[in-house]
């Protein structure tokens, strides 16, 4: 999808979440093109530059570049038996209060409850083990 970024951010490669929009974006012309097409709270991966620059008085150096992004694929600790690359699987967030070295992994940013998900690899057992006792893979998923 087509969307646009501060031009001193625009790197391939670069993954950023998309927080919401600013004062002023509402009533930008490139509104529809900008943030439109974002969803609040997502992460997302540059994959192209493209040519050209506008002006935009929210970006640092008030210059965005057009870019192509897609969701990024997260890191996340699933519960092993669902663990098998290829399957489909809705986001299951953990019924844990606990403050552990592997918390993020278990609630990764840019994922929520019952997101549709791909697996797309099975990275293996995580470093640490879950301190409540629960059977965790580490994987990738793509929404």
């Amino acid at each position: 999808m087509i969307t646009l970024i501060g031009k001193s951010l625009a790197k391939e490669g670069l993954q950023f979440m998309y927080t919401g929009s600013a004062r002023g974006c509402e009533s930008c012309r490139f509104k529809n093109t900008c943030i439109d097409p974002l969803e609040e709270g997502r992460i997302y991966v540059i994959n192209d530059v493209k040519g050209g620059e506008h002006s935009c008085p929210i970006h640092e150096g008030g210059k965005v570049k057009v870019v192509d992004v897609e969701k990024a694929d997260i890191e996340a600790l699933v519960d092993s038996k669902k663990a098998f690359e290829g399957s489909m699987i809705a986001f299951d967030i953990p019924d844990c209060d606990e403050d552990c070295p592997i918390r993020d992994l278990c609630f990764p940013r840019g994922l929520f409850k019952d997101d549709k998900c791909k697996i797309v690899k099975s990275i293996g057992k995580p470093d640490r083990k879950c301190i409540k006792g629960f059977d965790l893979s580490l994987v990738l998923l793509r929404r």
